[in-house]
């Protein structure tokens, strides 16, 4: 049996695996509110008192932070988690950490391609190097290394380099948010589910349009983000369809960015939560215009495939896939 699990910000989902004639089959899956537990430990013990009782042969965790020696202190949660303490929790050597972008590099490599919308129809398909990269609680990149026969995940902090603006309006951004964040202004302070609020805040306090009621009067503990891409795609309010073009538009710029860093011919593919719920507006000239707008190089990314994953269990599936191809 494999336990696999893909922890991030806001959520994590556990599952367990049964591997039946050299195949994956799911015996059981739970999702759970990360913010709830205040370490991995707790929620670990909670998700056993439902779960079937069975031996753990193999685990394989994806998380949303940093993993160095096996261990990971994630980047939004208080948690601490071990390979080491896992081994001995479950009383099995075959334990595996990986960052949540690596895991949900390796499922990409298993996705139909009915599970994808290809953004691109200039690309021309090759075997190389694929980024990928993903906006939800967070900002997370990533890289499929090829070397002539096989994939393998490189995990990166890429989602935490600095900001650049390419346009006016985005050097506006940048110097507003150095008031907010003084030391350092991250990509993933405005391509992540926290920077739809943010660019939203900069855009309003400059006076770009009025504030729709709905949000002037929302509920404390209403999701904004969601609040404002509702705005966008159902009501086509000025202020939240401007907040929704800025974003895609940083978000592709920095998607091209990683391309250009890894060489990544075989392709670009968008994952994390965000992309498929605006997908309008990513499929919008506003994104590919921003992807392709590299200079020199702008040739380069209109051949390269730009793939936007519709499968929300991407991450827990290239876990549960790297346990079953690298641990069992």
């Amino acid at each position: 049996m494999i336990l696999s699990g893909d922890i991030g910000g806001t959520k994590t989902k556990l599952a367990l695996y049964k591997i039946e004639n050299n195949s994956l089959n799911l015996y059981y899956e739970k999702q759970f509110s990360s913010k709830k537990y205040n370490s991995f430990l707790k929620l670990l013990e909670e998700f056993e008192k439902d779960a079937p009782k069975c031996q753990i042969d193999a685990i394989t965790i994806g998380i949303a932070g940093p993993i160095i020696e096996q261990r990971c202190r994630t980047t939004n949660l208080p948690w601490d988690i071990s390979a080491q303490e896992l081994k001995k929790y479950f009383n099995t050597q075959k334990v595996k950490l990986l960052n949540d972008l690596e895991a949900t590099a390796y499922g990409m490599l298993y996705l139909k391609d009915e599970e994808f919308y290809d953004l691109n129809p200039s690309a021309r398909v090759i075997k190389g190097n694929i980024a990928v990269i993903a906006a939800g609680t967070g900002l997370g990149e990533a890289i499929l290394y090829f070397d002539g026969d096989s994939f393998s995940p490189i995990g990166t902090e890429g989602g935490h380099s600095d900001f650049a603006p390419i346009t006016s309006q985005q050097d506006e951004l940048l110097t507003w948010l150095r008031k907010r964040y003084p030391g350092h202004v991250s990509y993933e302070r405005v391509a992540s589910g926290m920077g739809i609020s943010t660019i939203y805040e900069f855009l309003y306090e400059s006076g770009f349009a009025k504030q729709p009621e709905f949000i002037a009067n929302m509920d404390e503990n209403a999701d904004k983000s969601a609040l404002i891409s509702k705005g966008a795609l159902e009501l086509n309010d000025p202020l939240c369809m401007e907040t929704l073009k800025l974003f895609v538009e940083i978000y592709a710029a920095e998607a091209g960015n990683l391309a250009l860093k890894s060489m990544s011919l075989g392709g670009v593919y968008i994952g994390g939560g965000i992309a498929p719920k605006i997908l309008p507006i990513i499929k919008s000239d506003y994104f590919l215009n921003a992807f392709f707008s590299k200079g020199r190089f702008e040739e380069l990314l209109r051949r390269i495939p730009l793939r936007v994953s519709l499968n929300p269990n991407t991450a827990l599936f290239g876990a549960t896939r790297y346990a079953f191809d690298k641990l069992v």
